[in-house]
């Protein structure tokens, strides 16, 4: 039977259990843990050890302790420094906490004691087999466990009583305190005996896996050991050879490879490069083609990104502080722009931008990538016509080195730059290969994830990169390259927009560049409109550039050589600067005039007026053309006066007329070759005006295809033909029907002040061209 002790003290104990049969010694220094001590002291030196649930706990309560602890007898107490107490005490018997008294200066613990085995249960022999197993258990885990004095196993091994033994077990292995509370709080002997036996058994497999690690480890460290010192020894013969910096390349190579961004297939291969060139002497000729391929390997941004802009109205305010015009391109990157935003990743547009020299298709590239804060990186493609170029040549060529997209990458530094190919309609093929079909695979969203240049050989993801291309003629440009891009085309600058570019940015560059600021030199608008239209004659504005760069220069000489202060540069002034007005614009005729029709033509710094003039001869039926015209529009020549001849009875022209008379066709400026089909309903009006006698307006202008029966087709090059009429002072303006959306399409600053007509047929053309009869012979 259990007796009940009343008011026992008590220690909670902090990560410690005490046995019973155990001599411990701990250390207190809480106060109620010395008050219940001296209070133990003062009756019969019995105190209740019990140990808290929570160590960290300063003030335990009920809840805080274990319910079974040991009722201990304190043997010694020992005052150390800083009010620190040892406690010698030894452990009898196991106990329960049936409650904590109402004592606030220490632990007052209601005990009941918990009876002792009782070893009568079992007959000698089941005693005798527990013992046995009991000890084989522990002898085996003597033997696993090093820490463990083999003496103790020995004295412990010694002992003939079942309870004894379980005792000196757990008081002399190495056991966690909960573990020891668990065989405390066992309900009964047999419950203790297995905890201890699985106990026991648990810790021989931990101790024999710990053994196989440590052997594992053992023989990691050896080997590791012996490429230590073997690698030592090479190091030594190395540096006899004068081979030692080999070595140390290695190494670099080797932390490089560490930290480098790349896939694990990427860091495979270098390896085995950086294994290679280990074994290549550093004299052999293979050491130097190696090292270069490393290092090129390691320079290439395999998963290395920049953080692009995200904030649209940013990007617009940088597109219309460096360029002025160009909405199209602007609109185009930030709609790329707002779906990225919302997709998290938008696929990267592949742009040509399409338009004359020097309208600004190179600069507005470089302003996008600033726009979007992506570096950039410009390939010119320009002559380029070896296939090499663009996949790089194969390492076992001497001297085989990247592809130019690759060496783009590289200077880049990121997977996701912007990569302008400049001048791609330029590009051309040879018999080493055709540099345009190696472009079809950069240039191919489904493809460029895989590019392969043919020096990297391994595959690079080109699908992150804005590629922006640009070209002067799409023509030139192979059919399955231009359907893979994106075409936006950008055409000649009107007046009125290179004055704006002028002002709000080459004034200004030019100044800086030439040391100069506004507080010495100014330049007013009609002299600037003069440069424009009197010095140059362009699409873009690069001579305008160069013209105002004139003007700086000299106004710096001025102002260095005269001492002026102040330079103020006028329209009258310029030939001071610039010399005699170089251009002056074709302006319409005085009066109306027979077999003379002003024509519209494109040409590659933007558009022109043509004079075509028709004389008709007494002859023998021949027709002449004249002017270096192309074949082209000679063919158009001559339906044109099939047309007429299949027409003649509408406007009373005898059927001998063709026979009888020599037709002949000039186009003035005959030093500069002209050709297309645009031409064609103008030769035809200048003809039937020449054969019929009546005038034609001296205030229109027309161009556009003409067919044998008589119908107008549409052509290209619209807004620059607007332009030069435009600029001389046409009225009238008639333009294919089917061109009508082009027409739309261009500012109201050039159709202003201009009647556009739209043809269908050559009558109409006629209708609008043709002075009126009544008018005609008023004259």
């Amino acid at each position: 039977m259990s007796e009940r002790i009343e008011n026992i003290p008590a220690i909670a104990l902090r990560g410690m259990t005490v046995l019973p049969g155990m001599i411990v010694h701990f250390d207190i220094s809480r106060k109620k843990s010395i008050k219940a001590v001296e209070q133990s002291m003062m009756r019969d030196q019995k105190i209740l050890l019990i140990s808290q649930r929570d160590p960290e706990v300063e003030n335990p309560g009920e809840k805080d302790l274990y319910r079974i602890g040991t009722v201990a007898v304190i043997r010694q107490v020992v005052k150390m420094p800083r009010n620190i107490f040892r406690i010698l005490a030894e452990g009898l018997d196991r106990a329960e906490l049936a409650g904590l008294g109402e004592c606030k200066e220490y632990l007052e613990a209601e005990t009941e004691l918990l009876p002792r085995d009782d070893l009568e249960q079992y007959t000698p022999n089941v005693q005798e087999a527990m013992l046995r197993g009991l000890k084989d258990i522990f002898l085996v885990y003597g033997e696993e466990n090093d820490k463990i004095n083999k003496e103790v196993v020995q004295q412990v091994l010694e002992t003939t009583k079942l309870n004894k033994l379980m005792e000196q077990i757990a008081i002399n292995i190495p056991m966690y305190f909960e573990e020891k509370q668990r065989l405390l709080e066992a309900e009964n002997f047999q419950a203790r005996y297995d905890a201890l036996c699985m106990f026991l058994t648990n810790e021989i497999e931990i101790l024999r896996i710990r053994k196989d690690i440590q052997i594992k480890v053992k023989e990691r460290v050896d080997k590791n050991q012996r490429e230590y010192i073997l690698r030592e020894q090479l190091k030594l013969i190395r540096e006899e050879l004068g081979e030692d910096t080999t070595l140390s390349d290695i190494d670099q190579f080797q932390e490089k490879v560490r930290r480098l961004k790349a896939s694990a297939e990427v860091k495979e291969k270098i390896a085995k490069e950086i294994e290679r060139f280990k074994n290549v002497g550093n004299h052999s000729s293979e050491s130097a083609v190696i090292r270069g391929y490393i290092e090129t390997l390691l320079d290439m941004p395999w998963e290395k990104t920049s953080n692009d802009r995200h904030d649209i109205k940013a990007a617009r305010k940088i597109l219309e502080e460096d360029h002025y015009g160009l909405w199209k391109v602007k609109e185009r990157i930030l709609e790329f722009l707002a779906v990225r935003a919302l997709t998290a990743k938008g696929e990267s547009p592949i742009i040509c931008l399409v338009g004359p020299p020097g309208t600004g298709k190179t600069s507005i590239a470089r302003s996008i990538a600033r726009a979007l804060d992506k570096k950039y990186v410009r390939i010119s493609l320009g002559g380029v016509r070896d296939e090499a170029e663009i996949r790089g040549h194969r390492r076992t060529y001497v001297g085989a080195m990247p592809g130019r997209i690759a060496a783009g990458m590289k200077t880049a530094g990121v997977k996701n730059p912007l990569m302008l190919l400049d001048e791609i309609d330029k590009v051309s093929g040879d018999y080493k290969g055709d540099t345009a079909s190696a472009l079809l695979e950069v240039l191919d969203s489904e493809q460029n994830v895989h590019f392969q240049d043919h020096y990297i050989e391994i595959p690079m993801d080109l699908s992150e990169v804005l590629f922006i291309a640009t070209a002067n003629d799409a023509q030139t440009i192979p059919r399955p390259l231009l359907d893979r891009m994106e075409i936006i085309e950008i055409t000649s600058y009107t007046e009125n927009e290179k004055f704006h570019i002028a002002k709000e940015h080459l004034v200004k560059k030019q100044m800086e560049r030439n040391g100069l600021d506004e507080s010495e030199i100014q330049i007013t608008d009609n002299a600037l409109r003069k440069v424009i239209s009197g010095y140059t004659k362009e699409a873009g504005v690069r001579n305008l550039e160069r013209k105002l760069d004139e003007i700086f220069r000299k106004a710096a000489k001025e102002i260095l050589e005269d001492k002026k202060k102040f330079v103020k540069v006028t329209e009258a002034r310029l030939p001071h600067y610039l010399g005699k007005e170089k251009y002056s614009v074709k302006r319409l005729n005085d009066s109306d005039e027979i077999g003379i029709v002003r024509g519209l033509a494109w040409t590659s710094v933007g558009g022109e007026t043509l004079q075509i003039e028709v004389n008709v001869m007494d002859g023998k039926g021949e027709f002449v053309l004249t002017g270096q015209l192309g074949d082209v529009m000679k063919e158009s020549a001559r339906t044109g006066i099939s047309y007429i001849r299949s027409v003649r009875t509408q406007y009373n022209i005898e059927s001998e007329f063709f026979e009888k008379h020599d037709i002949h066709i000039h186009i003035p400026e005959g030093a500069v070759p002209k050709d297309g089909p645009s031409a064609g309903i103008t030769m035809a009006t200048a003809m039937l005006s020449a054969i019929t006698g009546i005038p034609v307006r001296a205030d229109a202008a027309m161009t556009g295809e003409i067919t044998l029966r008589g119908r107008v087709l549409p052509i290209g090059g619209l807004k620059e033909k607007m332009l030069a009429a435009k600029n001389a002072g046409i009225r009238t303006v008639i333009v294919p029907q089917k061109n009508k959306p082009d027409v739309e399409e261009i500012s109201g600053e050039i159709k202003k002040g201009m009647e556009i007509v739209y043809a269908e047929t050559m009558e109409d053309v006629l209708l609008h061209a043709l002075v009126k009869k009544e008018k005609a012979e008023e004259r």
